[in-house]
């Protein structure tokens, strides 16, 4: 593949202020946190059930519980592991890491003990930022993946002092509640240790723009863990985009960002861990989605900035309908991670006043590639415009040397990741002198919109979340009446896609759906597990005898 600089047709297209171009990216991310501490120290940062933390606050969180990390041996370099919701204690953990040099590893604190343990048999670090709830887990891995320091975060204490009150009466729901967010640990470090330590030393090192900052788990296609590695100048780049893309939103006091995403997730990540801080936003924070939740806080600061997918719009627009709630000054909403429905966008743009509009994008480019213009000249069906200084070509999979009108779309861009943590081969697999393969087939028209038009990598992408669909299966045939199993996604209208699995069971005639439903629900985190079980006689193979799972979609679609 040549190395020349591809035409941008794209840019022409870019809405008024967008520029082709940004300036590389010096420093760190520890530096946008301490631009907004400057210049807005006593403006809200993050908001949780209504309590209030300001810059200035979180940022002498942030240095205290760094030096409480170093003295427990946290080093440059180091991975950290962070399992936890969203919550305050989620954007203090994460800078109080970078701050030291230290690298942060995101995981999903829903995973369950075998996913879990997966990951940390791939990064190996052995200092651990975890959910109260996750704790236990986390003790209980193997001798090999102990882990030297573990902090457990109950994360109610970051809660006004009425809503913890509350959770503890004596009564049923109060209960429920409270076990759903928090549980008593034993030897861990508490969270509370932590800010109450002395500040680190202005003088300690910070880390580069060229040094790791995340390593990303991607599904990949495999199921096996695969780490992204982003440095600093990727995730700072990537933040620079975002802002450079919505040029209407003013930084400072009257930025507000609702982070319904979870941070874990490469897409909640950038655009409310890192671009929400450096816009010096209001980041209002869900440890999970719930519209009641949503709409309380949007009658006193609507989102200037709302990431989401398109299930959360739908049910955000059905409840502030039903509930009479306004969701007018809600200004830019973006959808990512599925098929954004243009009869979704009409009534969601009419109710706020505001811009819902799609973007794409994947944990190795950190993770937003594109979007649509934040203008009138969107198009419905597309994934938008490759974002300032992000190249892109279409290519021939099997010959990515040549261009073709329809093809596999390969990116450059300083958002791109430099490879897979740990693994040097499936990094070479994914690069081509340079250009970065994705995996899913577009098509690029004369205005520079791009439209997914088919996935090469098989995953199944469903609320916004990937599966792999090897992984699925490897736990389905452990159940001794399943003899061969292939799992795909299907078109689901709430969810984009739904796994279901095509089972050939051990006996004809004999098989009990829901038991093996149960079986994998033991062993997968709940939105992997098929959501439905469809018998068949046979699984299409290929010559070798590799099970051809677009025959298995394509036939129980035209079931």
């Amino acid at each position: 593949m040549t190395s020349f600089d591809p035409p941008r047709p794209w840019t022409s297209s870019y809405a008024p202020g967008v520029p082709e171009d940004l300036e590389p990216q010096s420093g760190s991310l520890v530096d946008i946190v301490d631009a907004s501490v400057r210049d807005y120290p006593d403006a809200p940062a993050l908001q949780f059930f209504g309590r209030v933390t300001t810059y200035a606050e979180m940022a002498a969180d942030i240095v205290r519980v760094a030096a409480a990390l170093k003295e427990r041996g946290v080093k440059a370099g180091d991975p950290v592991a962070i399992v936890l919701p969203n919550c305050p204690q989620h954007i203090v953990a994460f800078y109080a890491v970078l701050r030291l040099g230290a690298v942060v590893v995101e995981h999903n604190p829903l995973y369950t003990p075998r996913e879990l343990r997966k990951q940390f048999e791939d990064h190996g670090a052995k200092h651990a930022i975890v959910w109260s709830k996750v704790v236990a887990t986390v003790q209980e891995f193997p001798a090999d993946l102990r882990v030297d320091t573990l902090v457990a975060v109950d994360v109610t204490t970051a809660m006004p002092l009425r809503t913890r009150l509350a959770l503890r009466l004596p009564v049923a729901k109060a209960r429920e509640a409270r076990a759903a967010l928090t549980e008593k640990t034993k030897n861990a470090v508490e969270w509370s240790d932590l800010v109450r330590h002395a500040p680190l030393p202005e003088s300690h090192p910070r880390p580069a723009a060229e040094d790791l900052a995340i390593i990303q788990y991607t599904s990949g296609t495999t199921g096996t863990p695969k780490g992204a590695m982003l440095t600093h100048a990727n995730l700072l780049a990537n933040a620079a985009q975002a802002r450079a893309w919505v040029p209407s939103i003013v930084r400072g006091e009257g930025c507000v960002v609702y982070a319904v995403l979870p941070m874990f997730h490469a897409y909640g990540l950038t655009l409310c861990l890192t671009f929400a801080m450096s816009m010096g936003a209001r980041l209002v924070l869900f440890p999970k989605f719930d519209p009641d939740l949503v709409l309380a806080v949007t009658k006193k600061h609507p989102a200037t900035f709302l990431p989401l997918v398109p299930p959360i719009a739908e049910r955000l627009l059905a409840a502030a309908t039903a509930q009479g709630v306004s969701l007018a000054g809600t200004e830019v909403a973006i959808s990512g991670a599925m098929a954004l429905p243009h009869d979704l966008v009409v009534p969601f743009e009419e109710a706020t006043g505001g811009y819902l509009v799609e973007g794409y994008g994947l944990s190795e480019c950190s993770p937003v590639l594109m979007a649509n213009p934040v203008a009138d000249n969107r198009v419905a069906g597309t994934v938008g415009l490759p974002l300032p200084g992000t190249e892109c070509r279409v290519v021939d999979p099997d010959d990515p040397t040549t261009d073709v009108e329809r093809g596999e779309l390969v990116v450059r861009g300083p958002q791109v990741f430099s490879g897979y943590y740990g693994k040097p081969e499936e990094t070479a697999s994914v690069f081509v002198d340079g250009w970065f393969r994705t995996g899913d087939i577009v098509t690029i028209d004369d205005a520079g919109f791009v439209r997914i038009v088919d996935r090469i990598k098989e995953l199944i992408i469903t609320g916004g979340f990937n599966v792999a669909p090897t992984e699925v299966e490897n736990v389905l045939r452990q159940h001794p009446s399943v003899a061969e199993v292939a799992v795909v996604g299907l078109p689901n209208e709430h969810s984009g896609e739904e796994v279901v699995a095509a089972v050939v069971p051990t006996t004809p005639g004999e098989f009990d759906a829901e038991a093996v439903r149960a079986f994998a629900r033991g062993i997968l985190t709940p939105y992997k597990v098929p959501k439905r079980l469809i018998v068949v006689d046979e699984l299409p193979r290929s010559l070798i005898g590799k099970v051809l799972r677009r025959q298995v979609r394509d036939k129980l679609l035209s079931d």
